[in-house]
């Protein structure tokens, strides 16, 4: 853990260099795209692209979006809950 790893208490994602695991966070998010957006949509225009892109990280991945690692919360939730924290600190 490094220093400032520990004043903000955060934990690292990725395990150390070489190791397997290390991408194991990006290739999910690539996976929920391609499901959530149609694998091998097509658009006419890269504006539309970009569109498609922002509608998914923005209002689906960032907001919606719950999991288990989050004790089923958003990700937007827990940033809420840890500025919370420090700020009572």
């Amino acid at each position: 853990m490094t220093a400032t790893q520990a004043l903000y208490d955060m934990t690292a994602l990725m395990s150390r260099m070489g190791n397997c695991w290390d991408n194991l966070h990006t290739e999910i998010f690539f996976i929920r795209l391609k499901k959530m957006r149609g694998h091998g949509t097509n658009c006419a225009m890269r504006a539309g692209a970009q569109a498609h892109l922002f509608y998914f990280i923005e209002v689906f991945y960032n907001w919606s979006r719950r999991h288990s690692a989050l004790g089923y919360g958003s990700p937007v939730r827990l940033l809420e809950d840890w500025i919370y924290k420090h700020a009572c600190q």
